[in-house]
């Protein structure tokens, strides 16, 4: 392991990480409220990113580091992103801060916070924020805005990129980057304007935009979106959370013409199909709650597309739905968004493929003799992709169970526990009962905030990152 290059590469995006609090501090003197939280964690950021990036090391760079430094930069990234919570003295502790921070840059939305309205705005700005750097990626980013790391960057964005099969949309991985974070943010800029013109402040446009492009769901009311009371709202957030939930290289393909390969996208279609699908369900199933077929079509909408996408905004409070739609939403998180986009979950290609080779297995039991392949998209899944996603799929359900076993040393009800971490691995938010959409994690001990943030980091880096750093031959020399 080269660890002084991986350390090096931590301090670059350290100081990126530094330039991007400089916005939400302007943000904090446009509204008369006090600057120092974010200047102290400035400085320091940019002290120890400084340090770390003049460290001398050989340019060896393989797959190792890759995975080391994608893993080591969202841990750091996390707590350092705490600062201006802690400088703020708004927060109650560290674990506190640390968990706001993770969830942030996770993408998951969960919090700590009872009463979000009261905090500054420049505060509530960088926790929306940070969605809207962790939603693309930190490394992505970090790829599309400096110059040059010095090393394969493709390594790092493999090791990020969310989804079972790795590709760039251009053979080199900076203009990949950069062709990514264009789209994002003709993306977000069209969200505010929509969300602007449907009659939200131009502030709270900015927050909930962040919040839908990292599909992450922090917003700065209270009662979350639900707050606003609008239709027209809701219709423009549900339908930009499953524009983010896409594969973003499908906006590629149509961007250069490739229509009939858009057409061919098994995971699209998927998709689509189990948006579509849950929306008729919990219509069904919820249709006696509320007065009319539209208003019962607005919410089950708008909490399937929120809660696939794993965004985890609110119009209402779920939890007095019937049960049934509780466990159609529990499917959703496991389920997830495509891969390629900025939600979470197992991922609708995971899915898609598990589905195809569990029928296969059974074709084979029937016919011992015959010769069958699983195919996505007319094309040949390979058999150490096939394996790596049903490995993949027994650790995300294993990280799930250990972390609900240790979170209900709190003394929660097996509800409680199992979806509190189902819901970070998944990086949704919101679970059920104590912390369901009008709940939050703020009971909670510190062992198992910390636990909780691990998990975050963990479902968004997909698993595999973050166990390598717990792997001793991942640090011995090569």
């Amino acid at each position: 392991m080269n660890l002084k290059l991986v350390l090096n590469v931590v301090g670059r995006v350290l100081k990126m990480e530094a330039v991007a609090m400089v916005i939400p501090l302007v943000v904090a003197l446009g509204y008369g409220e006090d600057p120092l939280p974010f200047l102290y964690s400035i400085l320091l950021v940019l002290l120890v990113g400084l340090i770390l990036s003049v460290l001398p090391a050989k340019k060896h760079f393989y797959i190792r580091e890759g995975f080391a430094s994608v893993g080591l930069i969202w841990i750091i990234t996390g707590v350092v992103g705490a600062l201006p919570f802690w400088f703020s003295g708004y927060f109650n502790t560290l674990a506190d801060c640390i968990f706001e921070s993770c969830s942030g840059f996770t993408t998951t939305g969960a919090s700590i916070l009872t009463d979000i309205e009261a905090l500054p705005k420049g505060i509530l700005f960088w926790r929306s924020f940070t969605h809207w750097l962790g939603g693309m990626g930190v490394l992505v980013l970090a790829t599309a805005v400096i110059p040059s790391l010095g090393i394969r960057s493709h390594y790092l964005t493999q090791a990020e990129t969310p989804g079972p099969v790795f590709s760039k949309l251009v053979p080199k991985q900076a203009q990949t980057s950069k062709i990514l974070y264009s789209m994002y943010c003709v993306l977000t800029l069209s969200e505010v304007i929509c969300l602007k013109i449907a009659g939200m402040p131009l502030y709270d446009s900015f927050i909930h935009a962040f919040g839908t492009a990292g599909t992450g769901g922090f917003s700065n009311r209270n009662a979350s979106v639900g707050a606003y009371g609008s239709f027209a709202i809701d219709m423009i957030i549900s339908i930009f959370v499953l524009l983010f939930s896409l594969n973003f290289a499908v906006y590629f393909l149509l961007i250069t013409r490739k229509f009939k390969e858009v057409l061919r996208s098994d995971e699209l279609r998927f998709f689509l199909c189990v948006v579509a699908g849950s929306t008729l369900l919990l219509c069904i199933n919820i249709y006696p709650l509320y007065s009319n077929v539209l208003e019962t079509f607005q919410y089950a909408f708008f909490q399937v597309c929120s809660i696939i996408s794993t965004t985890g905004f609110a119009t209402t409070d779920w939890s007095f739905w019937p049960n049934f739609s509780h466990f159609v939403l529990v499917i959703l998180m496991f389920c997830g968004a495509c891969a390629g986009s900025t939600g979470g979950g197992i991922k609708c290609s995971r899915v898609l493929i598990l589905l195809r080779s569990i029928r296969r297995e059974i074709h084979r039991i029937v016919h011992p003799n015959s010769v069958e392949v699983v195919k996505l998209d007319g094309k040949v899944v390979e058999e150490d992709t096939v394996h790596s996603i049903l490995v993949f799929v027994g650790c995300y359900f294993l990280v799930i169970l250990s972390a609900a076993l240790i979170i209900s040393l709190d003394g929660y009800s097996y509800t409680v526990s199992f979806t509190s971490a189902l819901t970070c691995v998944s990086n949704v938010g919101p679970g059920l009962e104590l912390v369901g959409p009008a709940g939050n994690f703020s009971t909670f001990s510190s062992l198992s905030k910390l636990v909780m943030s691990l998990c975050m980091i963990i479902g968004r880096l997909e698993i595999f990152p973050i166990l390598i750093l717990f792997s001793r031959q991942s640090w011995r020399r090569a």
